[in-house]
């Protein structure tokens, strides 16, 4: 294969992992966000739904998560190794800082996989409900950057995460008021 066929068969990996990823991510913190309800809830019910969504988490995490992150760094190298000029370019920087977030984020809903399962979480259901926006916001960024490269404007780019952030937190705040 030509280094272009390489470079389309590790962008349309790279791509399905990312899918994945963000699948997985908003599958994920969408059931913590149950489990928080679960745990204000009485027993038994308590007990048996934080147990099902325990094992849910669990099972999101190792078998979506997991080789979903696996899949879009390993072939997003490959495609570095096809196009090193990116390496000097600014908006990959900033990309690959977002990439380096992102996974620490995903990392530390281990973390929280086990808070809830210990029921010693200090989250509650509306936390839950902003963390499942934060993967949005990186995507928003990321997607933009790798679509525009070294076209991109900064400000521009800066401004509308902004205002896209604001526009989710004012919209989790609305969706969470009690009557």
């Amino acid at each position: 294969m030509n280094a272009a066929l390489w470079y389309a068969f590790a962008k349309s990996l790279h791509l399905i992992g990312m899918a994945s990823w963000m699948a997985g991510m908003f599958y994920l913190v969408r059931v913590m966000v149950y489990h928080a309800m679960a745990l204000e809830r009485e027993e038994p019910t308590r007990s048996t739904l934080a147990e099902q969504y325990a094992a849910m988490e669990w099972k999101a995490y190792n078998i979506i998560l997991r080789p979903a992150i696996v899949i879009t760094w390993t072939f997003g190298v490959v495609m570095l190794f096809i196009q090193p000029a990116w390496l000097q370019e600014g908006w990959f920087h900033l990309k690959l800082a977002l990439l380096v977030l992102l996974s620490g984020y995903t990392h530390s809903l281990k973390k929280h996989i086990r808070q809830l399962e210990a029921g010693v979480s200090r989250f509650n259901h509306v936390h839950y409900r902003a963390l499942n926006e934060v993967p949005t916001i990186f995507l928003v960024a990321i997607v933009f950057l790798a679509v525009f490269k070294a076209r991109i404007h900064y400000a521009a780019l800066f401004i509308g995460l902004a205002v896209f952030t604001g526009l989710i937190a004012w919209g989790i705040r609305k969706a969470n008021r009690k009557p």
